[in-house]
């Protein structure tokens, strides 16, 4: 990761990425833009937020039965109102709606799509751990429909044109990339001018890691080669780097950052603690695919332990699979493994 001085703005940044790419058009820029405002906004109120009334649950649950709380309301709100006018979105989906989001009659429709989860990690907000908000942006396929089919939204992940998230921790950053070799880029907000600028450019995940995140409190709901893969990063070794420390907070966005510029792997496997859930807790196209490209575009990989994440045919709106992402190394081992390529768990075989 090479680290420069701050000073280049993100709308700068959308620009010069915009004339890099012949493809890309103003109404991509006016886009992420506009998601920009959105996530200082949230990013507002997460700051005040043991000052005011949103901390805490809403007393109703979600599409995956889930408590939700006040501040996912909100963000989710803000998203969707931010983005609905701008006339560059043929419809929007959000982990906190079972439904796709049409663009109200009223406002023109664009070529894109955006999948996005509003406040991931929102179960800490009151605990003051960071959260924040995962985005992925396609591109809508030529038809001759004139309302969005799901059979046309539901792309893998490698067909993204944008992707990123924003983490709400100690101070305010996003990351995206537009993939094709573009780069990973980061960007801290300044609040006393009220910018995202430059902070962390072409972020480069290192090889392999030093550190694991799971929630290991699911050991005995794992199946037998998942529970061997986590004591292999627990057994020292000298040649291969182990023990790994273990770092997990229960915020995938903020497991995945820490990850990311440091090395390590996040894991959450299919467990079977609830039935309903066979293939885990995290959804494929709100969460995964988005941090799937932007690994990738980082020299990382994601998978489901099968195979890479962004090549998945998507079969339905809030599909979940088991994760394993971070450094290259460390999750092309775990995959190895647990799809039978090796016989047991080995650094050194991969």
């Amino acid at each position: 990761m090479v680290k420069k001085g701050v000073g280049i703005t993100i709308t700068e940044h959308i620009i010069t990425q915009q004339r890099m790419n012949p493809e890309a058009t103003g109404a991509f820029t006016s886009l992420l833009n506009e998601l920009v405002v959105a996530a200082k906004i949230i990013s507002r109120e997460v700051n005040k937020a043991g000052l005011v009334d949103i901390l805490g649950a809403t007393g109703k649950t979600n599409v995956y039965e889930e408590q939700v709380q006040k501040l996912d309301i909100f963000a989710h709100q803000v998203i969707v109102n931010r983005m609905k006018h701008l006339g560059q979105l043929w419809c929007m989906a959000s982990e906190e709606d079972p439904d796709l989001i049409e663009i109200p009659s009223q406002f023109p429709k664009g070529n894109y799509i955006l999948f996005f989860d509003p406040l991931d990690g929102s179960s800490n907000i009151d605990v003051n751990i960071s959260i924040g908000t995962i985005f992925g942006i396609y591109r809508r396929p030529e038809s001759n429909s004139t309302e969005p089919l799901l059979s046309e939204i539901l792309q893998p992940g490698i067909k993204q044109v944008a992707a990123g998230y924003f983490i709400y921790g100690s101070s305010t950053i996003m990351v995206y990339t537009t993939g094709n070799g573009t780069g990973v880029h980061g960007f801290t907000l300044f609040p006393s001018i009220g910018e995202f600028l430059l902070s962390h450019e072409n972020i480069r995940i290192p090889e392999q890691g030093r550190t694991y995140s799971v929630n290991e409190g699911n050991y005995e709901y794992w199946d037998e080669k998942v529970k061997e893969v986590v004591d292999y990063f627990k057994r020292p070794d000298k040649e291969t780097g182990r023990p790994y420390t273990s770092r997990y907070v229960g915020s995938l966005v903020a497991d995945f950052h820490r990850n990311l510029l440091k090395g390590g792997i996040f894991m959450y496997p299919a467990d079977k603690k609830d039935p309903k859930k066979p293939e885990g807790k995290l959804r494929l196209m709100a969460e995964a695919n988005p941090l799937a490209f932007v690994v990738k575009e980082a020299g990382g990989y994601a998978s489901d332990g099968k195979g890479a994440i962004l090549e998945i045919e998507p079969q339905s709106l809030h599909q979940r699979v088991p994760l394993f992402i971070g450094s290259r190394r460390d999750v092309m081992m775990v995959e190895a493994y647990l799809s039978g390529k090796i016989e047991k768990p080995d650094l050194k075989a991969v």
